[in-house]
Order: structure tokens, then sequence, then C-alpha cells
């Protein structure tokens, strides 16, 4: 007499016709206190950078002048054509369309994708609202326009073109880290994060921005950019985010 074999299991359910194909899994999301030390430090510097700028009445520091001469001595061709198709991407309608992309990407579903997509651009319309009237506070002069190699408007600091360019790097590095697999967002991350670099030194190379202003545009993004992700879960509710493959039916969207 044989000993019975085990049990057959549940036969696994096909998948659903129009069921939406689950993305592989991305970074995992910083804790609140992660972000929260973050932003903190972030504020702290940017609010040094700005006081700095407001008791010395928007007079340039020392390395904030020789960097201007530096760039002056340095605007031949190709590079100040190329800074100057580099550091048109920093504003207009591109950024735009990079916070429309990263909220595509991170939704979930037709309505969860349009939520997304208008707490994205409103992330970056805050940032752009918030830098004007900083500008309109402080009223840096920028630098003389006679060393500049580029179109400029409007006061210096902060910096409207790096503060825009890292807004929409973050967002839409937010947006791949939802979708891609961890490789590929890192790799994403790293070439955002360098084309908002770039964006910010063409500023300074083509004299149309001190450093400090880029350096200001710089930390107000990455404050608002951790600040936007604290109220994520507010935003965009569990049933609108990706779910991770492998989770449990309690832990479906990044903690």
């Amino acid at each position: 007499m044989t000993a019975p074999g085990p049990e057959p299991g549940p036969e696994p359910r096909p998948p659903r016709p129009d069921a939406e194909p689950v993305p592989p899994a991305g970074p995992r999301r910083p804790g609140a206190v992660p972000l929260l030390v973050f932003a903190a430090v972030c504020a702290a510097l940017f609010t040094a950078v700005t006081l700095t700028v407001s008791v010395r009445h928007g007079t340039p520091l020392a390395p904030e002048r020789a960097a201007l001469r530096w760039s002056t001595a340095h605007h031949g061709e190709p590079l100040r054509s190329l800074a100057r198709a580099l550091t048109a991407t920093g504003s207009g309608p591109v950024p735009y369309l990079l916070a429309v992309l990263a909220g595509l990407l991170a939704g979930r579903g037709a309505a969860g994708r349009l939520r997304a997509v208008l707490c994205a651009v409103a992330a970056l319309a805050v940032g752009q609202a918030i830098r004007y009237g900083l500008m309109e506070l402080l009223a840096r002069p920028r630098p003389p326009a006679a060393d500049w190699a580029g179109h400029a408007s409007g006061y210096a600091f902060p910096s409207g073109h790096a503060t825009t360019s890292a807004l929409a790097a973050g967002l839409l590095a937010w947006g791949i880290a939802r979708r891609a697999r961890p490789a590929v967002a890192r790799t994403w991350c790293v070439a955002l994060a360098l084309w908002a670099v770039g964006v910010g030194l063409t500023r300074v190379y083509l004299g149309v921005h001190w450093p400090g202003d880029v350096l200001g545009g710089w930390l107000l993004a990455a404050v608002l950019l951790a600040l936007a992700l604290l109220l994520e879960p507010l935003a965009l509710p569990r049933r609108d985010r990706l779910i991770r493959p492998g989770t449990s039916p309690s832990s479906r969207a990044f903690p």
C-alpha cells in the first residue's frame, strides 16, 4: 500500500485580462524623520545664505566676484552655445512637462495618474511662486549686464533656473522611482541630478547669476521636495499608489 502523496494546493488564479501590469519594485520611500531632518538642514542653510545676501544688500562675496571674472574670460565657443542650450531647458515648458511625466509614472490607474500629475504640477508651481516672492523681497541685483552671455530678467536671488530645474528633476526622479527597478531608478536619478546641476552652473557661466543665487535655488528646491514627500500620503491615497510585488495586502503602498 503506497503512502498518500501531498494534497494538491489551490490552482493559481489566472491574471485578469483588464488588470494593470504590476511595476517592479523601486527604492523605498524615505521615512518621515529623515525627511524632516533633511528639510531642516537645507532650510537652515538656505536661511544662512539668504541672511548673508540680505545683510550685505546683495553685494557679492569675493569668491562670487572671482567666479564672474572666470566666466567672463571663458565665454568662447562652443561652450557658450552649449551653455545657452542647456540653460534653456531649465525654464519654460520643459520643467512642467517633466512634472507631468512624473505624475504619469507615479500614479496608478487613470484617476491616480491624474491626481499625481496635478500634485506634481502644483508642487512645481508653488515653488515658482515662493521663488518669485523671495526675488522681489530681497531684490538682489544681477551681475553687470556687460558681462552677460545669455538672456536674463528680474532680480538675482534665488536663481529661477536653478530652483525650477532642481524641482523638476526631483519630481521626475520620484516618478521614475515608483515605476522602474532600483538600478534603473538610480541611474536616472544621477542623470537628472547632473542635468539640474548643469543648468545651475550655466547661469554662473553665462554671467547672469552669482554663485550664491544658484546655491540658494538648489537649497530652496531641496526643502520643497522634502516637504512634498512628507505630504505625499495626503495627496496620493493608498489606492492610487503603485503596488510593489511581494508585499502583503496591508502594506501595498510605500511605507
